[in-house]
């Protein structure tokens, strides 16, 4: 991992992403995989905020950027 770009992470909203939502989460024995990643996570930032506004698009933006396989992965080694 010694070409990823924030504290071990592809970039900081990988590192971000996975630590305010992925941190402690327990896949149980089944592994997940980016698309599981990705809808949940999209499902808690996005779950009460309205659609159109300033704060989805800016969300959205920020997300654009994760990389999903990498918290895919990392979740399903813990």
């Amino acid at each position: 991992m010694e070409n990823n770009k924030y504290n071990g992470w592809t970039n900081y909203a990988t590192w971000r992403i996975n630590l305010e939502i992925f941190d402690g989460y327990g896949a149980g024995s089944e592994d997940v995989d980016y698309k599981f990643c990705k809808d949940l996570a999209e499902e808690i930032v996005f779950g009460s905020v309205p659609e159109n506004s300033l704060v989805a698009a800016y969300a959205q933006a920020f997300m654009y950027d994760v990389n999903w396989h990498e918290i895919a992965e990392h979740v399903n080694e813990e």
